[in-house]
Formats: C-alpha cells, sequence, structure tokens
C-alpha cells in the first residue's frame, strides 16, 4: 500500500469503500464503492442499515437493498465524521461546524430527520460516546488550549470535565455497561488506549504498543472485544490522525492484553472513527481509500 504524495486534506475526490468485516470468518466484504468522500459509518441497533457522513451531510444506508437516503438535519450541515446513535436507535447526535466561528458542536436529532437541538454550546466540541442509559454524551473538546475528555447531560446542561493530563485525550467511548469510558491519549508519549471510569477516575493504560500509535477504541455491543486504528510510529506525530496512510485495524480483549492485526488499509481519518461494530458483535464496518487518478 503506497502512502500518499498529495495534500492528505485534499479529499473531496477520494474513493472510498464502505466495507465490512465478519469477525468470525476473519474476511471482509465490499458493500458499495462511492467515487466521493465517505467516512465514519455507524450501525444502528436494529442491524438493518449503516449511517455515514458524506459532504457535510448524514446518511442512512440499507443493508437489504443498497439504497440510501439522506438524513434530513435542517441548518446542520456541516457535520464531520464524529456522530453516534442513541441506545434507543430514536436520535442521532452529531458534530457541526457552526457557520458563526466555523468551530464543531454537538447537535442531536430525530434518526428519521427533524429540528436539530444544540447540546454544547462551546466549541470546538467532537462527539464519541453516548451512555446505555441514553442520559449522557462524552466527546473530546478544547477549552483554554487543552483538548480533554468532557460529558454533559444527553438533553444539555453543564459539561463535566474528566482529564486533565496535558496532550490529546480524544475518543471517549463508554462501555456496553455503563462503567467505563474508552479513549485515547498521548500522556504516555505516544498515543495510546486508555480506560477510566465513567467518572473520570482510575484511568489505566490498555495498550502498550512501542510500534503503533492507537486511536478510538470502539467495544462491541457484547463488552468482549475492542477494534481500533493503528498508525505506524515515524508515519506521524503522536497526536495526528491524518487521511491517506497506511494504518492497520488491530482488536484486543475488553479485559486487556495482547492486540492482533486484522486488517491492513489505506485510510487513516475516516475509516472508523465512531463505533462501527453491528449489534451481534460479529461483525463491524469500515471505509478504506483509494486517491484518484
Amino acid at each position: 500500500m503506497p502512502q500518499a504524495s498529495r495534500n492528505p486534506w485534499d479529499r473531496e475526490d477520494d474513493i472510498s469503500f464502505l466495507e465490512i468485516y465478519d469477525l468470525e470468518t476473519r474476511t471482509s466484504r465490499l458493500l458499495k464503492r462511492f467515487d466521493h468522500l465517505i467516512e465514519a459509518p455507524n450501525w444502528t441497533g436494529d442491524g438493518r442499515a449503516l449511517i455515514y457522513n458524506s459532504r457535510g451531510q448524514i446518511w442512512r444506508l440499507e443493508l437489504s437493498d443498497g439504497s440510501i437516503t439522506l438524513i434530513d438535519s435542517g441548518y446542520v450541515n456541516a457535520c464531520n465524521n464524529d456522530h453516534v446513535l442513541s441506545p434507543d436507535g430514536s436520535r442521532i447526535a452529531v458534530s457541526h461546524h457552526t457557520a458563526e466561528d466555523g468551530k464543531s458542536r454537538i447537535y442531536t436529532l430525530p434518526l428519521d430527520g427533524g429540528e436539530p437541538q444544540l447540546i454544547t454550546p462551546l466549541g470546538p466540541s467532537y462527539l464519541h460516546g453516548w451512555s446505555p442509559d441514553g442520559q449522557t454524551l462524552a466527546y473530546c473538546a478544547e477549552r483554554g488550549g487543552e483538548y480533554d475528555i468532557y460529558t454533559i447531560p444527553a438533553s444539555g446542561g453543564i459539561e463535566t470535565r474528566l482529564t486533565a493530563s496535558p496532550g490529546l485525550n480524544d475518543g471517549p467511548e463508554y462501555s456496553p455497561d455503563g462503567r467505563h469510558i474508552w479513549f485515547n491519549s498521548v500522556r504516555s508519549g505516544l498515543m495510546q488506549v486508555w480506560r477510566m471510569n465513567a467518572d473520570g477516575s482510575d484511568p489505566v493504560q490498555m495498550t502498550h504498543d512501542p510500534a503503533y500509535n492507537a486511536w478510538f477504541p470502539h467495544i462491541s455491543p457484547d463488552g468482549r472485544h475492542v477494534v481500533f486504528l493503528a498508525y505506524n510510529v515515524g508515519d506521524l506525530e503522536p497526536h495526528e490522525h491524518l487521511p491517506h496512510l497506511n494504518v492497520r485495524l488491530r482488536l484486543m480483549p475488553a479485559t486487556g492484553g495482547a492486540a492482533e492485526d486484522l486488517l491492513l488499509l489505506f485510510g487513516g481519518q475516516g475509516s472508523i472513527n465512531v463505533n462501527s461494530w453491528a449489534p451481534d458483535s460479529r461483525h463491524f464496518a469500515y471505509v478504506r481509500y483509494e486517491l484518484p487518478d
């Protein structure tokens, strides 16, 4: 897989391949090829569809027939690749770059489309997790020059800072039992996967991989597995999460232990930013990319 030579953020004409990985057979299946950039699939809780972002908006792809529909989000039309679904499947929370300053803020709206509700007045805020009881959102936010993990009531309210370690803390995601938040942090020097209690206490480093910078741990619905993205050390700075690089998807037990490679692919940013596990905990979705000729 050759590295890209052009500007990595010149991405609108990326060729995107939406694929599904089967953990039991250790094989991938191509679901659909796109001649433009798509990112960050979520799998709906009923197992029927994948939700992804493209060109600032949120789309739904039906697994039964491949049909695609736009989720109407009104004025929230500059969405990035940080979006998650509510545990009951009724709503989606998105991160949208607001018109007044271009900073990302979090909104929720009905999954079928409808009126957006602003949740985080402060920006930038990048959503990654929704608690299993539906009451709380977890996100990465920059406040006072530091990027840390925060939570906020899912209906809006006062945000709570959970981390205070210097450097980037990102990608917070709840365990299925709601007891823990998994995230990634550069506090050890490289970007590694960490886990803490849901109130921010007792952070524990879960990966110790000197060859990789590890990003965005995603926990399977049965609570057994964690899949995450890894960059080769030296390809970028530990705090960077770039596109257009040769990366790998890795798997580790949720109880901790050695990680193993599942896939090598050309991608990075957009490949698997948010939880994309199927309800069966056997499959997950991801995006790989090719550059146009």
